[in-house]
């Protein structure tokens, strides 16, 4: 049997997104039935307009890596994708949906959810750590390892070198 040569379409990440998303349902309608003591009124302005320049920041991350890098072609053809969005950030279709679940909970107003984004970055960082990471640096070696020395895995940046 032959052995598969190329990288998986989706990897790990509907497992990421359908856990972050549960989680941040989770915490929406528990902050409005269990726990609406971390809701402040005076808040409420700053919030929603922090939650949805996050969402629609996550959105665009979704749409550069998705469609306009179009990251499919680069894994169909075993390339590693360096350029657009990846540029900036190794993993942008992730950090699209922790951008988007963060500016809900933001829009929900109430502090105790701002915990959940730690949450989603751990779990992003251990996962891709012992998913995709491993996978890229088997097939793409040295060039992974600088990738990842230049760019950040969760957070868009500017790259350290150029």
């Amino acid at each position: 049997m032959k052995e598969k040569t190329t990288l998986p379409t989706y990897g790990a990440g509907l497992v990421y997104v359908a856990v972050i998303v549960a989680l941040t349902v989770a915490g929406i309608v528990l902050s409005v039935y269990v726990i609406p003591n971390g809701r402040f009124a005076f808040l409420w302005i700053p919030f929603a307009v922090v939650g949805s320049l996050l969402v629609v920041f996550g959105a665009y991350l979704w749409f550069a890596a998705v469609l306009k890098a179009k990251i499919d072609d680069g894994i169909k053809q075993n390339k590693l994708v360096k350029t657009g969005v990846y540029a900036f950030v190794r993993n942008p279709i992730y950090s699209a949906f922790l951008f988007v679940c963060t500016g809900a909970l933001f829009i929900a107003n109430n502090l105790w959810l701002l915990i959940l984004p730690l949450v989603y970055w751990a779990y992003l960082t251990v996962l891709m750590k012992n998913t995709e990471e491993k996978w890229l640096l088997k097939t793409f070696g040295a060039e992974y390892e600088e990738y990842c020395e230049e760019v950040n895995r969760c957070i868009p940046w500017i790259p350290k070198k150029r």
